[in-house]
């Protein structure tokens, strides 16, 4: 990365992290939200680290709220920029049929690419969930645990769906999967 400065609001793409948005800009480092791996804290001179759009940076000092307000207008401005995450190769064009035990009744057809894309939708919300809860300010520190951990089940009770993802850096990890 050239030895730019940018401001809060600059759009980044990091090869190990993906596409982010700064939030913080300190001495010599950039707090950046990326859209897969959440707030991380990457180096002003990384060199994995791309600016995409710069912004200016302010020159007065910004509270926690200017930097909800200013996350909110990049969210608002950006939010076609959504994660592309591809359906493994042998599900492309299939169709899954759930057949009733009762043979009077008809079985329901879903086209595959339909059933992942709400797969992917769900897992989404429940990030967006887990950086709610992380960034609630009422919530106490055993709350926000208690309330990870429920989450982290539910991301266990879904990698039966994992066969599903191409890639597996996309799938679902639950408990077991996060201490292996």
């Amino acid at each position: 990365m050239a030895e730019q400065t940018v401001g809060v609001g600059s759009r980044v793409q990091h090869s190990k992290y993906g596409q982010g948005v700064v939030i913080g800009v300190r001495l010599t480092t950039y707090l950046i939200t990326f859209m897969e791996a959440g707030i991380h804290e990457i180096n002003q001179f990384d060199e994995q680290l791309e600016i995409l759009h710069a912004e200016e940076i302010s020159p007065e000092l910004e509270t926690m709220s200017d930097y909800e307000k200013s996350l909110i207008g990049i969210l608002r401005k950006w939010s076609d920029l959504q994660e592309v995450v591809p359906l493994g190769d042998r599900w492309n064009g299939g169709l899954m049929i759930l057949k009733p035990k009762d043979v009077h009744l008809q079985p329901k057809e879903i086209p595959i690419d339909a059933f992942f894309h709400k797969i992917v939708m769900l897992r989404d919300r429940l990030r967006v969930l887990e950086q709610n809860i992380n960034s609630n300010n009422k919530l106490s520190d055993e709350d926000k645990v208690n309330l990870q951990q429920y989450i982290t089940r539910c991301y266990g009770s879904l990698t039966t769906f994992n066969v599903l993802f191409r890639i597996k850096e996309h799938q679902f990890v639950g408990e077991k999967g996060k201490t292996e």
